[in-house]
C-alpha cells in the first residue's frame, strides 16, 4: 500500500498550500519559509552556478526578497536574489527534503524512500518499507511548553 509515500505526498500538499497562500496574499506577519531540496532531483531547474555550489542539497529562504512565486500541482517556481542578482528556480515538490516556518515553529522533514519498494534481488520477498522520516512540529499555541514538547515524530511508532 505504500502508506509512507501517501503520508509524504499529503505533507507535500501542506507545503503547496502554504506557498499558494504566499503567492496570492504575500507573507503575512512574521511568516517566512526555509525550504530544503535536492538540487540534482529530476525536474529541478536552477542556475548552473548554484548547482555547482550546492551539488546535493540546498536550502532557500522565502522572506523579504522574492518575486514571481508560481505554484503548480507538482512544482513551484520563484525568483530569489543571489549576490544581488535575481535567479529563477523551478523545484518539484518531490525534490523537497524539508520545510520550516520558524515564526510558528512548524516544520516538516521528508524521508527518502528510494529503492525500498519491490522484490529483493535474490527473488525473495522485499522487506516492508519503513514509515518516512517525517517530523511534524505543530503550530505553537498558548500554553505549549517552550522546550519542544510539541514535536511528534513517526519514528516513535515504528517497530524495530
Amino acid at each position: 500500500m505504500q502508506y509512507g509515500q501517501m503520508v509524504e505526498d499529503s505533507l507535500r500538499g501542506v507545503v503547496r498550500q502554504a506557498l499558494s497562500r504566499a503567492a496570492t496574499d504575500g507573507l503575512l506577519g512574521d511568516h517566512h519559509f526555509y525550504i530544503g531540496f535536492k538540487t540534482q532531483f529530476p525536474g529541478v531547474d536552477i542556475p548552473d552556478h548554484l548547482g555547482l555550489q550546492y551539488p546535493e542539497e540546498m536550502t532557500i529562504v522565502i522572506q523579504h526578497k522574492f518575486w514571481g512565486l508560481e505554484v503548480h500541482e507538482d512544482a513551484f517556481e520563484i525568483t530569489l536574489s543571489f549576490s544581488g542578482q535575481g535567479q529563477r528556480l523551478y523545484i518539484p515538490f518531490q525534490a523537497l527534503t524539508s520545510f520550516l516556518d520558524p515564526s510558528v515553529q512548524f516544520g516538516l522533514q521528508f524521508g527518502q524512500q528510494e529503492g525500498e519498494a519491490g522484490a529483493a534481488e535474490d527473488g525473495g520477498e522485499a522487506p516492508a518499507p519503513s514509515a518516512p522520516e517525517t517530523v511534524v512540529a505543530s503550530e505553537k499555541k498558548s500554553g505549549d511548553s517552550e522546550n519542544g514538547d510539541n514535536v511528534v515524530t513517526l519514528d516513535q511508532f515504528r517497530k524495530d
